[in-house]
């Protein structure tokens, strides 16, 4: 039977709607679907206890934290003594009779903390402290508990029991104990980030420095000024430079090991070069399992084996990037040019000859940009794995989040590792463009 026009007219314009209509429901189903998946994720990831458990004060805290430094003014109930330190560390303890300009008085020490908040340390292990907009707090200290004059209803900024009374405020903290009194006040910068107070150089300037009279009169100005910086027992300048070429030296043993490795192995996953299918299957199949294994996996195992150490991460890495870069070469072996390699054959070379100027050639720019590659991002991974083995960077990162104290270092060694990560990404492709040449 013959269809007529009007029939085709009337089959294509069926097809035309029915088409229509997929496009309809796709658009009302794929928000639809979206909207069901957040849905599950909100529920699922509990987001409204998540938000209720939020400690916004502490964040708040920390972030102050990173790019501000705090001085402790502690005093002992014991004894009565009153000392001063940055960041409450002894090495940065203020030398004996020297003390912050904004810390009077003698029996009645008086701290002004800004914007008329005072806290004055009185005899008997009392403390006074004055808030604008509150009123004046009296704490009396005795045994293991404070007794203070603060109503039953306090504001959020203000804690208290009876063996221990917080108080918040914009200008700075203070905390009372049966023990101690501290008072901490905030001020932007990072401290003692140069010379310490033990140092001849604190509180000198560049220009001083370099061109002034000398200081120390054991040692030339310069000289002195860079040891006493780079031994900074703060700051840690020549731990962390130590650190730093760990973590790079982890990162380059691990990728270059494992392109050494997985370059001769690729050979036998790729099927232009091995035959025998066995051979390709077990080679292949060993390569997703060293590279199926999570790195930070191989960490915890090889840490178990061999002990911590950056050596150990460097194993990590290798371990884990050999599967990756045995796909990664057997595809580009795959997909080598015969011909180059018939013309090589043609000479009278023999196989491994072939290899060698056939077909290492080809490959050559696809190996080393993902070598080069690889190289940088492991720079990244490899902080969090000395933060596991022990070693780099990484150790000292996570030395500094666990005494939830000095977040400034914290801001300081993440600062470290970008730029760390900045100079690898400007290293690797200044490498490429001269080893493989640019795209034009």
């Amino acid at each position: 039977m013959t269809m007529t026009a009007t029939d085709a007219l009337i089959d294509t314009k069926g097809q035309a709607d029915r088409l229509f209509r997929r496009k309809r429901l796709m658009s009302f189903a794929l928000p639809a679907l979206v909207l069901a998946y957040l849905t599950y994720i909100f529920f699922a990831f509990d987001v409204p206890g998540l938000a209720e458990r939020a400690r916004w004060d502490n964040a708040r805290t920390l972030a102050s934290d990173s790019w501000s430094y705090k001085t402790h003014v502690t005093r002992t109930n014991r004894d009565g003594e009153i000392t001063f330190a940055v960041e409450g560390e002894r090495k940065g303890e203020y030398p004996e009779g020297m003390r912050p300009d904004w810390v009077t008085g003698t029996d009645i020490v008086t701290i002004d903390l800004g914007g008329d908040h005072l806290v004055r340390l009185l005899p008997d292990n009392r403390t006074e402290i004055e808030i604008p907009g509150f009123g004046s707090i009296s704490a009396q200290a005795e045994g293991r508990s404070v007794t203070t004059n603060l109503p039953e209803t306090l504001p959020e900024w203000i804690n208290a029991s009876d063996r221990r009374v917080a108080i918040t405020t914009p200008e700075g903290r203070i905390t009372l104990t049966g023990s101690k009194t501290e008072v901490f006040n905030y001020f932007p910068g990072w401290e003692l980030f140069w010379f310490t107070f033990a140092s001849p150089y604190y509180d000198h300037g560049v220009t001083e420095i370099l061109f002034g009279d000398r200081i120390d009169p054991a040692r030339s100005n310069l000289k002195g000024a860079w040891h006493d910086f780079w031994s900074n027992p703060m700051w840690r300048h020549g731990d962390v430079a130590w650190a730093i070429g760990e973590t790079i030296l982890m990162a380059f043993l691990g990728t270059m090991g494992a392109a050494m490795i997985a370059l001769p192995l690729s050979f036998l996953a790729a099927r232009k070069f091995a035959p025998l299918m066995l051979v390709r299957t077990f080679t292949r199949r060993l390569f997703d399992f060293v590279r199926g294994v999570d790195a930070l996996i191989w960490t915890v195992v090889l840490a178990r084996a061999f002990g911590p150490g950056p050596m150990t991460g460097a194993l990590a890495i290798l371990v884990t990037d050999t599967g990756t870069f045995g796909k990664i070469f057997s595809e580009a072996l795959e997909n080598t040019d015969d011909k180059q390699i018939e013309g090589i054959a043609s000479t009278g070379a023999k196989p491994l000859q072939r290899y060698r100027f056939g077909v290492i050639p080809q490959v050559v720019p696809v190996l080393l940009a993902q070598v080069l590659y690889f190289f940088e991002s492991n720079t990244r991974s490899a902080t969090v794995i000395g933060a596991i083995t022990g070693g780099g960077i990484g150790l000292l990162l996570t030395q500094a989040i666990q005494t939830q104290q000095s977040w400034e270092n914290v801001a300081y060694y993440i600062i470290l590792v970008v730029l760390m990560v900045m100079a690898m990404d400007w290293l690797s492709g200044k490498l490429r463009a001269k080893l493989i040449g640019r795209s034009t």
